[in-house]
């Protein structure tokens, strides 16, 4: 992904705000709007929105087990199988 082509200043942003939110599901690329020559704010389409959220989610959930594993808070799979069966 080029972010560099996708930088607008907020003066475009406030000018056709209608077309890029139409053009946003299409596109699928962030858009960084800059305000006085420095990046503010990066705006995306919904979809891109949720997987980004989602993506992060599952990184966290393997970060999480990382964590457990080099504190050796696991159990082997034949002990959790079995756990199961007895119950």
């Amino acid at each position: 992904m080029k972010l560099s082509s996708q930088i607008k200043p907020i003066s475009y942003l406030k000018a056709h705000a209608a077309e890029i939110v139409r053009n946003m599901g299409d596109q699928q690329e962030p858009l960084v709007i800059t305000q006085n020559g420095e990046a503010k704010v990066v705006m995306q389409d919904i979809r891109s929105y949720e997987q980004t959220q989602e993506t992060l989610a599952l990184l966290k959930i393997l970060a999480l087990g990382n964590r457990q594993i080099e504190t050796g808070r696991v159990t082997d799979a034949v002990d959790v199988i079995r756990n199961i069966r007895e119950k």
